[in-house]
């Protein structure tokens, strides 16, 4: 992984993470690390996905005021950026834990 300072939008993102983590949506229980790291971006991601259908409906009923227009292609943008970093996080995870074993 690399030493490259967190960017206010990873901040942004990883904060929904761990809110998502503490409200897991699925009754199961991860059993390895993996299993965890992926329930929380899936969980995250849901969450963000349903905002973004919320704000969709909302332009949709008839709300096509820039401002709600405006809000929606930020919702979408953030979970573009929220599973953009979940692709990386679990890349990097696995490159990490493959370098562990290769030196154990």
């Amino acid at each position: 992984m690399s030493n490259t300072p967190i960017t206010s939008l990873q901040q942004l993102a990883l904060g929904n993470l761990q809110s998502a983590s503490s409200t897991t949506t699925t009754t199961r229980r991860p059993t390895n690390f993996f299993e965890a790291l992926s329930l929380a971006w899936a969980n995250a991601l849901d969450r963000q996905a349903q905002v973004v259908s919320d704000k969709s409906q909302t332009v949709a009923d008839g709300g096509d005021q820039i401002s709600d227009m405006t809000l929606l292609t930020a919702e979408a943008s953030k979970l573009n950026f929220m599973a953009t970093s979940s692709n990386t996080s679990m890349s990097e995870a696995s490159k990490s834990l493959e370098a562990v074993a290769r030196k154990g």
